[in-house]
């Protein structure tokens, strides 16, 4: 079985946080201090920090392929 590879994780999770920033933008009806577009910002901020580390796992691990 294949793994699926950090960087294809990055992306996906980068979409995915795209996704819920948009949903939070369409649920800001009067303001943004509703309870749903606090919950989706939050989701979109751990989505875009996994995104972020994803990445970066990414770069060590060519890094270690490339000494090796």
């Amino acid at each position: 079985m294949r793994r699926i590879s950090p960087l294809f994780m990055g992306f996906i999770y980068l979409l995915m946080g795209f996704l819920f920033t948009y949903l939070a933008v369409g649920s800001a009806t009067e303001t943004v201090w509703n309870f749903s577009t606090i919950l989706l910002m939050l989701v979109a901020t751990f989505d875009f920090g996994v995104a972020i580390r994803m990445f970066l796992l990414h770069q060590k691990i060519k890094k270690i392929k490339d000494k090796q």
